[in-house]
């Protein structure tokens, strides 16, 4: 078995304005279930949280949605998942979603999609987690981001040592084979850090 056993999908409560987007949704739901790792995302049923969520259902995956009771109604929670979490507070759901997860995986996404990536990305650059870190740059939706990163870089405020820890994918299908292999290593006792694909 892997020891990737859950994994965390960070993505818009939209669809966004590409049919590309929602295809990738639906290959990686239907990849964590073809591969018996568990979805645990924020528990929405709109969007393309919505989507990945029931891809991973509609494969016989399993899926874990967390969500603040505050947040229930304005995106549609969605009752057939699994297991149910429904905290009091957004800071309550990232720390349930981060501590049932092995690895983070971020598609397309509104502002919400960009906090919950930095922020896990940032415990990982202070040392606070060794948990793999994967972006989907589907039609380059990320490229912005990375080259954010990289001006960082370059002017001197992400100090060597210290880097933005993303594996950056072009497709949805590459996240698991990543994992899978990450989950290898551990078993193998090999310490893996993520490394940060050039664009």
């Amino acid at each position: 078995m892997p020891s990737i056993h859950s994994v965390c999908v960070y993505c818009g409560s939209n669809p966004g304005r590409s049919p590309i987007y929602t295809e990738e949704a639906r290959v990686l739901g239907a990849e964590l279930a073809r591969n018996g790792i568990r979805l645990v995302y924020g528990g929405g049923g709109m969007g393309l949280m919505g989507e990945v969520a029931r891809a991973t259902l509609a494969g016989g995956g399993e899926v874990t949605g967390i969500i603040p009771s505050f947040l229930i109604q304005k995106e549609r929670m969605l009752a057939e998942v699994n297991d149910l979490v429904i905290t009091q507070n957004m800071h309550e759901r990232k720390m349930t979603m981060f501590e049932r997860s092995d690895a983070f995986v971020a598609l397309p996404g509104g502002i919400g999609t960009l906090e919950e990536l930095v922020e896990i990305s940032t415990w990982f650059q202070l040392g606070q987690h060794s948990k793999p870190i994967v972006l989907v740059n589907s039609a380059g939706f990320w490229v912005p981001l990375l080259e954010l990163v990289e001006h960082m870089r370059r002017e001197g405020f992400i100090r060597p040592g210290l880097d933005v820890a993303l594996y950056v994918v072009d497709k949805a299908a590459d996240v698991v084979p990543y994992l899978l292999e990450v989950g290898a290593r551990q078993r193998e006792t090999v310490p893996v850090r993520p490394t940060r694909q050039r664009m």
